[in-house]
């Protein structure tokens, strides 16, 4: 008989340390749970680093004039996550950068009667509010700029920063196996096997949740599991170096329903801003080939920003993978999801969707934990597991690795 394997029994397990897994973690610390959240590569993730820190109210899927239900989900996020970022939320954000530069919506030329009027409908009213003259973004403070401009009620937030705030608050719940294995015995019960360099460790929880993003499907092969089925959208990212550009943050207004260009700004090491661009053009460019996205990119900068030299840019791209829970007709899900894995008793499985909806991801866990009665168990709370494994590491945003010359 193989002699047993070291065993650390949790209330609650999470796999996948993104911000989802991150929010969870102090949500699940914070109400007692004898938890802990196992990572294997970076805290931050992928596609939580990859995001542009956005926290906004649904006010851009309301551009057609509706707000729907995807809409109606984020309308409460912004004052949620302030509450948080104040020190007064469900978990103590007040480490975290916040930008202090508008976030805006503005289109261009004679776009900006439709976007006056799309602002005005009854979805929208008092939702944005109108900037004139120097209280616009200093990026679009320029006489040839014709468009219209207003703030909205949305805020960004630099990632590093917040994936270090949400880690440091949980410090020693973090844990980095060199490898990790999910399990299930005959009764459906699922278990996780850790690598360590000092030989396999077992997990036994009460309940294991998985915040891995894309990674829970793979996951989920290891059970030998299709559900809860995944769907991934990708995004090609444009980021943009330039000695002469000024923060800017928001949706341009294009011909359509959806933001024809979303720009966040970033400092780089060297002080120069970098424009990390999402929107339309991350979407449709997603699988163009390199140099011909850049060159669509600059075109469309050019447009938008004519009194700019864009000869003096630096450019790279970066691609991610949105992961969601899959939709019959293959669309963006409206909210948060965490499902129950069939035949597995104590698995579920959840996709905040967006960054913005990671609160809301979290209260679906707590929920399902009291339906389920898995109730904290008291034994051991808030144990320091850090000398059974190492703390993961940080990850890198992408334009914290952009623009590096090859070795």
């Amino acid at each position: 008989m193989a002699p047993s394997l070291p065993v650390i029994e949790l209330d609650v397990a999470v796999v996948g340390g993104g911000i989802a897994g991150l929010w969870l973690i102090n949500r699940l610390r914070g109400a007692g749970y004898d938890s802990a959240l196992l990572e294997t590569k970076a805290l931050g993730g992928v596609q939580s680093m990859a995001s542009q820190g956005m926290i906004h109210g649904g006010v851009k899927y309301g551009l057609g004039g509706n707000l729907g239900a995807a809409a109606q989900a984020l309308a409460e996020m912004p004052a949620r996550w302030r509450d948080c970022l104040g020190g007064q939320g469900e978990v103590d954000l007040s480490q975290t950068h916040q930008f202090s530069e508008p976030f805006c919506l503005w289109s261009n030329g004679g776009l900006g009667a439709r976007m006056q009027a799309m602002l005005a409908s009854r979805a929208l009213r008092g939702r944005a509010h109108r900037l004139s003259g120097r209280d616009r973004p200093a990026a679009l403070d320029h006489p040839d700029f014709q468009g219209t401009v207003y703030r909205l009620s949305d805020l960004v937030l630099d990632m590093p920063s917040l994936a270090a705030n949400l880690a440091a608050n949980a410090e020693g719940a973090l844990l980095r196996p060199e490898g990790l294995v999910a399990n299930r015995n005959q009764s459906g019960h699922i278990s996780l096997t850790l690598q360590t360099k000092d030989g396999p460790i077992q997990v036994q929880a009460r309940q294991v949740i998985f915040t891995a993003g894309r990674g829970n499907a793979d996951l989920l092969s290891q059970l030998g599991q299709t559900e809860p089925a995944m769907q991934t959208r990708p995004l090609q990212q444009l980021m943009v170096q330039h000695p002469q550009l000024k923060p800017l943050f928001g949706h341009c207004l294009g011909k359509g329903t959806r933001p024809r260009m979303t720009v966040s700004s970033h400092q780089a090491d060297d002080g120069d801003w970098v424009w990390y661009l999402g929107g339309e053009l991350a979407e449709a460019g997603a699988q163009e080939p390199t140099a011909p996205f850049i060159a669509r990119g600059r075109a469309e900068l050019k447009s938008l920003f004519p009194w700019l030299d864009w000869h003096q840019a630096h450019w790279d791209t970066f691609t991610v993978d949105r992961a969601e829970p899959r939709q019959v007709d293959g669309q963006r899900p409206d909210g948060a999801s965490l499902q129950r894995a069939p035949g597995c008793t104590n698995l579920l499985v959840g996709w905040p969707t967006k960054l913005t909806l990671a609160p809301h991801l979290a209260d679906l866990a707590l929920e399902a934990l009291h339906r389920a009665g898995v109730q904290p168990s008291g034994s051991s709370m808030f144990r320091d597991l850090s000398g059974l494994l190492p703390t993961p590491p940080l990850a890198k945003a992408p334009w914290q690795c952009a623009f590096k010359e090859p070795a």
